[in-house]
């Protein structure tokens, strides 16, 4: 499990779409919120939207690996998706916040590595957030106050890249991903293939 972390607007979703597209054996974790749809975004794909009383009832069944409050909606990455995806032999990516990683943590401590993206700067970051052109001017103000909370978790994460550059990133993302694949502990076979070639197979 694969996790993207940032504050909104440094790059993570990015990040995350370029990883998708380059590496056939991850999977994304499609997370349901509350939050209304924006007009470029499918159900399903991007997230599945889901109405306060639907989402409450996921989490009375403990249908969630992780679920959160983010700006005054309710995030949450369903469990069955993802178990599905790692049955399947795939890594699956996360583009979810501190709280979120936290409680991934809790459920799959062992099989969870971390990312926090840093932007280059505060301008950097307030720049990013307008040029998207989804919020309205307030909501960028927000979400610029609630940046520094949001980087003040960066500690927490294995791993911490700076998006200066888009593909400097992404590369660097790809080096963290092909890195923890050869893990001893996530090479199952190798026992196997050691004890033969110890034995001159």
């Amino acid at each position: 499990m694969l996790v993207l972390s940032s504050p909104s607007g440094a790059g993570k979703t990015t990040l995350s779409r370029r990883l998708l597209d380059s590496d056939g054996h991850v999977a994304m974790s499609v997370s349901a919120t509350t939050r209304a749809k924006r007009p470029n975004e499918t159900e399903g794909r991007d997230y599945f939207f889901k109405s306060e009383a639907d989402f409450q009832a996921m989490v009375a069944a403990g249908g969630f690996l992780e679920h959160a409050v983010v700006f005054g909606h309710r995030y949450g990455t369903p469990k069955a998706p993802v178990f599905a995806a790692l049955r399947q032999g795939r890594d699956v990516l996360f583009d979810i916040d501190w709280q979120g990683t936290q409680q991934l943590r809790q459920q799959a401590r062992d099989d969870v590595v971390s990312i926090f993206v840093l932007p280059p700067s505060r301008q950097e970051l307030e720049r990013r957030l307008r040029a998207r052109a989804e919020d309205p001017p307030a909501v960028i103000a927000g979400r610029m106050a609630k940046a520094d909370g949001e980087i003040s978790h960066w500690a927490e994460y294995d791993y911490v890249v700076v998006n200066d550059d888009i593909a400097a990133a992404e590369a660097k993302v790809a080096a963290i991903l092909a890195a923890e694949r050869l893990k001893r502990i996530r090479q199952p076979g190798i026992p196997g293939f050691v004890e033969t070639l110890m034995r001159g197979g």
